[in-house]
């Protein structure tokens, strides 16, 4: 059985702001800005709060139940698709009611102690206004005696955990102040100005995304400072690297006054924050340009869109769910004629699963329609097939059919 890895790419677009937006990075003045950075410096020490007062809670709990005698718990949401539903209102998977407990007993005292530790680190960043790669955590806990891991995988599931735990009070990893210790965020390009505060002064930097030349803005692995400056009339997320680059050297964004975004195979939890945040704060719409593929379509867009069945507990931050398929469909491989590949036995059972087990695309009966002609034809194809008919027909004719009409795009 073969497997298929995606490649993937980054970029954004939007229509001009303002004349002026030249260089890039440059610090701009005035009382507005003043006031902006105020506001996000509040913002920013509020979410500090609210974390810091959750962990100590926490803390409190299991310290009272010692000093009763008693064993104190934790309980974390069990993340697995079986619990999880999709909520048609909302938009986007949420976690179900099914919880574990972690009580501390002699079997359970090193991951417990564990947890704690790693909930007291998470505090001490945050008081000190710094951060910690998922990598620094494993290392920090060296010094933790017993209590250590001998694994990352160890110390990666007790920092999911915690995260899990705390989704109830809406904090994320992010604002435990861990990140990934990758940073292939996704890459933004075209005329959005992006608003991030200096991390000590609190100084508005104004980032222009005309201004990368053949390249790109990469996304930050947090996002909850930033603001934005645009007038473009949507988003566009696109899959693959060789098609954002496409449409960002040739200024495509320019021309639809768009948003480009790439997101480079399956979208980064701060991708798919900054597309979601960026999409509420200007009320843009959010279309995916993916391969009609079953992994294109079920892990990559439905990612985008509502979430994973393991992450259910972190959708309504993460998710897009005002998203919209745009293309490549099954549909499309007729009327444009496109150059195939035979579906692999992993895409037959991945379009299978999704129509079996997931609740996303049980609820659309159009996704459910177009899975099924696609194993129906029993062929895949890629964004860059539409290259048959020229290298820039993507750009001169796919897209500007396609962008005529929305209100067809899939759900």
């Amino acid at each position: 059985m073969a497997t298929r890895k995606k490649a993937g790419t980054r970029k954004a677009t939007r229509a001009k702001p303002r004349a002026a937006a030249k260089a890039t990075t440059k610090p701009k003045g005035g009382a507005g800005a003043a006031q902006h950075g105020s506001r996000v410096r509040k913002q920013n020490e509020k979410l500090d709060r609210v974390t810091v007062g959750a962990i100590e809670r926490a803390a409190r709990a299991v310290h009272g139940h010692i000093n009763k005698r008693r064993k104190p718990d934790l309980h974390f949401p069990i993340r697995s698709l079986k619990n999880v539903s999709y909520s048609g209102r909302k938009g986007y998977f949420e976690i179900g009611r099914q919880k574990k407990t972690r009580t501390l007993t002699v079997n359970t005292v090193k991951n417990f102690a564990q947890t704690l530790r790693m909930m007291g680190l998470s505090k001490e960043l945050v008081q000190t206004n710094d951060f910690a790669t998922k990598r620094d955590a494993y290392y920090q806990s060296k010094n933790w005696e017993e209590a250590r891991f001998n694994e990352q995988s160890e110390s990666d599931a007790v920092m999911d955990d915690i995260e899990a735990m705390f989704s109830v009070d809406g904090i994320s990893r992010e604002q435990f102040r861990f990140i990934p210790d990758e940073a292939s965020n996704g890459s933004v390009a075209g005329q959005l100005i992006v608003l991030d505060p200096d991390r000590d002064t609190g100084e508005i930097v104004h980032i222009d995304c005309t201004g990368f030349g053949s390249g790109a803005y990469a996304i930050p692995s947090s996002v909850e400072p930033l603001s934005f400056e645009t007038d473009a009339k949507f988003i566009l997320c696109v899959e693959t690297g060789g098609v954002f680059q496409r449409l960002q050297n040739h200024k495509f964004w320019k021309s639809a006054k768009c948003i480009l975004i790439s997101m480079g195979g399956v979208p980064s939890r701060a991708c798919r924050r900054f597309v979601r945040k960026l999409s509420d704060e200007r009320s843009l719409p959010v279309y995916a340009f993916v391969d009609c593929d079953p992994y294109g379509i079920s892990n990559i867009y439905r990612t985008l869109k509502v979430g994973s069945g393991n992450a259910a507990h972190l959708s309504r931050f993460f998710c897009v769910p005002q998203a919209h398929f745009l293309g490549v469909t099954p549909q499309d491989i007729r009327d444009y004629e496109l150059p195939t590949h035979p579906l692999l036995d992993v895409d037959i059972k991945r379009a299978r699963d999704a129509l079996k087990n997931d609740p996303f695309f049980q609820a659309h009966k159009p996704w459910r329609k177009a899975i099924e002609d696609l194993l129906k034809m029993g062929v895949r194809a890629e964004q860059q097939a539409l290259a048959k008919w020229g290298l820039n027909y993507v750009i001169e004719k796919y897209l500007p059919a396609k962008l005529e009409h929305p209100e067809k795009f899939l759900p």
